[in-house]
């Protein structure tokens, strides 16, 4: 409860000068353990550590007490344009767009803005910028890493896909 990002088993476990398996281990039970008594928290591992959470049930309440505006709350175009580069990293704002449909500049800026999405290089000289996901991204939604995502629906289009339509873009009217 002191420190604002999940803390890793080793982290914990040179900490506490215990092995790091006692660690897992004995945060395993204890987040079984919050589970089972339905408290108001949840420990859980995401982003490569460990971290304590509000339960879902609880998220009004805590949003209210801690004075979270609804604001906070991602748009359905950011989701999906989160969404897209979730699964598909690295990856331009073109092909984003190509994907989606839609320009996602100001989307892909408040991803920015949020700490959701970060830079990630340029494709090739003179290319676009890439963007990938931050651990902060991973941490949001409670995962250790990107395998950990469900798998992708046979909805999103693959490269060569996403190149047609990029190249029908350039081609214009």
């Amino acid at each position: 409860m002191v420190v604002d990002a999940p803390v890793s088993t080793d982290d914990l476990a040179d900490g506490l000068g215990v092995p790091a398996e006692r660690v897992d281990r004995v945060l395993g039970e204890l987040a079984e353990s919050y589970r089972d008594e339905q408290r108001g928290f949840e420990l859980r591992a995401a982003a490569g550590g460990w971290r304590i959470w509000s339960r879902p049930e609880a998220a009004e309440l805590v949003a209210r007490f801690t004075g979270e505006a609804a604001s906070a709350r991602l748009s359905k175009a950011a989701l999906e344009t989160l969404a897209v580069i979730a699964y598909t990293q690295p990856v331009t704002r073109a092909r984003v767009a190509a994907v989606r449909g839609v320009d996602v500049d100001s989307v892909v800026r408040t991803l920015l803005t949020r700490g959701l999405v970060t830079e990630a290089g340029k494709e090739g000289p003179g290319g676009g910028t890439l963007y990938r996901t931050t651990t902060a991204f991973l941490e949001k939604i409670g995962v250790d890493s990107l395998e950990d995502l469900p798998p992708l629906a046979p909805h999103l289009p693959d490269d060569t896909e996403i190149d047609a339509l990029l190249d029908a873009l350039d081609d214009g009217p």
